[in-house]
């Protein structure tokens, strides 16, 4: 059976849909301090999957994560596959400033601990964070089926792929492999105590009158992809699309980055909003089945 988790609840019917299995919504309640209560019916002696995004109110769901998890293991279920679309702390994966903690292994052994047999991401931000994890964990990537996306739904061929910074190198080359296009790779600086970014203006490459596709893992607040844009749009890029696995477009994010010039933001549905244009169940589906 697939629970929804209530962060994912409209991504769990389609990925319930997709494997032609029992649907199960738990009730839920929101106590006025903010407190979770959840009930779901016997899974006594069943494969569950619980499908739950960890995006805002981030820690909201996460408790919840772990009762439904609880509740599973308690029912004596035969398996438990725990869908986590986005990875909340995946960002936190080392210890950058003397005195922190790396809260992916926290989140990790919370969620392992609980009774979980397995775990399925989506582009989780750091691939160090998977390791972690003790027990068997799947990253999948959403670059095909964006690209896919891109390809039935938008011009694409006076395009080119672009990277914010260096770490999005291999993400960015993956896409450009698969829509037959040139990459971009801009170079982006952050302070990790006052966390400002910067972005060297001088490209190394003529890029005037062409569109870019500015591709990242998750948009948080934006402030990357507007400065991106800003030094996109002096370079004389024409239009730009940003595309994601993740917006979870925090602070106004959405009104910065469309005043920055950008036409259009297309996501995944990892993080359900307005972007979200592009359903992650059949991938997630396809998964499930081919590990049972």
């Amino acid at each position: 059976m697939v629970i929804a988790g209530p962060g994912s609840l409209d991504l769990a019917k389609s990925i319930s849909k997709n494997l032609n299995v029992e649907f199960i919504e738990p009730e839920l309640k929101l106590f006025s301090d903010g407190e979770s209560k959840i009930r779901i019916p016997s899974v006594d002696h069943k494969h569950c999957i619980i499908v739950q995004s960890l995006y805002p109110p981030i820690d909201r769901h996460i408790i919840q994560l772990l009762m439904m998890i609880h509740k599973c293991r308690r029912d004596n279920a035969s398996k438990i596959t725990v869908i986590i679309p986005y990875m909340a702390y995946a960002r936190q994966d080392k210890v950058f400033l003397e005195g922190e903690i790396i809260s992916i292994s926290v989140l990790a052994e919370l969620i392992q601990n609980c009774g979980t047999t397995e775990v399925i991401t989506v582009d989780i931000h750091n691939e160090l964070s998977l390791s972690y994890f003790s027990i068997t964990i799947k990253n999948v990537s959403a670059i095909p089926i964006l690209a896919e996306y891109l390809k039935k739904n938008k011009t694409i061929e006076n395009s080119i792929i672009v990277s914010p910074d260096k770490g999005g190198t291999k993400r960015a080359k993956k896409i450009a492999e698969l829509l037959k296009l040139q990459i971009l790779c801009l170079k982006k600086t952050r302070d990790r105590k006052t966390g400002l970014v910067s972005i060297e203006e001088n490209l190394g490459l003529v890029v005037e009158g062409l569109d870019a596709i500015l591709i990242d893992d998750m948009i948080s607040t934006g402030g990357s992809i507007v400065k991106a844009c800003r030094v996109l749009k002096k370079n004389k890029i024409r239009n730009i699309i940003v595309l994601c696995t993740h917006a979870l477009l925090l602070d106004n994010a959405l009104e910065k980055i469309i005043n920055a010039g950008v036409q259009e933001i297309i996501s995944t549905n990892s993080i359900p909003n307005i972007c979200s244009k592009v359903d992650l169940a059949p991938i997630l589906s396809n998964v499930v089945v081919n590990t049972n």
